[in-house]
């Protein structure tokens, strides 16, 4: 059994304990969702036998128990039984993750080592076959898991991953509301671009802006991890470089990504405009860029499948003589994701993804060629919009314009 909640004048020492400081905090979706996800994991579970799963990457916890954490080296967990789901949460952080997580909490001491799988062990109690993220779980955890619990681990990462590329009606508003968000972002973006800015300068707006909104439009969430890249010349050349202090000159191109994190949900707008008039060479490619986005929103739609999407669009940049400076795959799936967790690998437009797209699914098209320095027309490009899929058919619910008609700013 949990052992009991250490009171503050108790010099005892226990291995883990509860601590309910507080009330639950309001989360992001309502009691009805998290029932929704954890039956279907419980269904996973019944599937293939599984007596309890130890949920350990940020998005398996944060999917299942609203609770987002911060690792700082440390393990966190959301054990599920058939009748539990007990996120497994460090000292360090009090009580917040009791009130962010929607059923129970077990909080870990350091007081001795080994005491995180002392609390799973309790709360998994004498099961004999348990479900885990083999994605996640490194080979340092495996091996204490092995130590703690006498179980055979069966991998659901694949399956909780296809149960979270299918999202709610309550998941779905949330996004539109990020699609919003990053579109003020790219806004507040594209008003402080200027010859002489730096990079900094111009993604502090965008991010200040988004977490502004954030605040207002979803009071009871915790602000955190909402970011921008913004990108100039040079620096555009990959999709995910960080901000640097280089100041904008005239000429440059430049890649406006702007991310609203809300409650553990990343979404995205992204977009290349140029300081100025680019030259022949660039527009050129600016333009072949664009009319390859637009083809892909056109082939986003249910019964398509990644790969064939991703087919039509490299013979399309074949024709051109463009496929090589392709950078990465044309999309992704959105949800319980960031840049340092989460990625619904299923959900991708690639070669290798044969996933064929229902309603319920949420997409990006986000083609990107790049071309080295040196050669006219250097740089990196790319567009980006979200898609919902729907009953009625696909739906861009990404406002922000795209192409040379609106993004260059003089």
């Amino acid at each position: 059994m949990t052992q009991a909640l250490l009171k503050p004048q108790s010099p005892a020492r226990p291995d883990f304990f509860t601590f309910h400081n507080g009330e639950k905090a309001p989360l992001a979706f309502s009691r009805a969702e998290y029932d929704r996800r954890l039956a279907g994991l419980r269904k996973i579970m019944a599937a293939n036998d599984i007596e309890a799963t130890i949920l350990t990457s940020m998005h398996g916890v944060a999917y299942y128990s609203g609770f987002i954490y911060c690792a700082f080296g440390r393990p966190y967990a959301c054990v599920v039984t058939q009748d539990r789901s007990v996120t497994v949460s460090a000292n360090i952080d009090g009580g917040q993750p009791w009130r962010r997580s929607a059923d129970e909490n077990v909080v870990y001491t350091d007081w001795r080592r080994d005491n995180y799988w002392r609390a799973v062990s309790d709360i998994v109690g004498g099961a004999k076959r348990v479900g885990i993220e083999g994605d996640h779980l490194t080979l340092a955890q495996s091996a204490k898991l092995a130590t703690f619990l006498e179980a055979e681990t069966v991998d659901i990462a694949e399956a909780t991953m296809n149960q979270r590329m299918l999202k709610s009606p309550e998941e779905i508003a949330l996004i539109r509301e990020g699609a919003r968000i990053a579109d003020l972002g790219g806004e507040a973006v594209r008003d402080a671009i200027r010859v002489g800015a730096r990079e900094i300068d111009v993604a502090s707006a965008g991010r200040a802006a988004m977490v502004e909104e954030i605040a207002r439009a979803f009071p009871d969430s915790e602000l955190a991890d909402t970011w921008v890249w913004f990108q100039s010349g040079l620096n555009t050349d990959g999709a995910h470089n960080p901000v640097t202090t280089r100041k904008l000159e005239q000429g440059d191109i430049l890649s406006l990504n702007t991310f609203p994190m809300i409650c553990g949900y990343y979404t995205a707008l992204e977009r290349t405009l140029f300081v100025g008039e680019p030259d022949a060479e660039s527009l050129k490619i600016w333009e072949a860029n664009v009319a390859a986005h637009e083809l892909g929103l056109s082939l986003i739609k249910s019964g398509a499948t990644c790969s064939g999407i991703c087919a039509e669009i490299n013979d399309f940049f074949a024709a051109r003589d463009l496929l090589q400076y392709r950078s990465f795959g044309y999309g992704h799936s959105f949800g319980v994701l960031s840049h340092y967790y989460g990625r619904e690998a299923g959900l991708e437009l690639r070669e290798d993804i044969d996933t064929m797209l229902e309603p319920g699914m949420v997409v990006s098209m986000e083609p990107m060629l790049t071309l080295p320095e040196g050669m006219p027309g250097a740089g990196g490009y790319r567009e980006h919009d979200i898609i919902v899929l729907t009953d009625a058919g696909p739906e861009n619910i990404t406002k922000f314009p795209y192409g040379p008609a609106h993004n260059i700013i003089e």
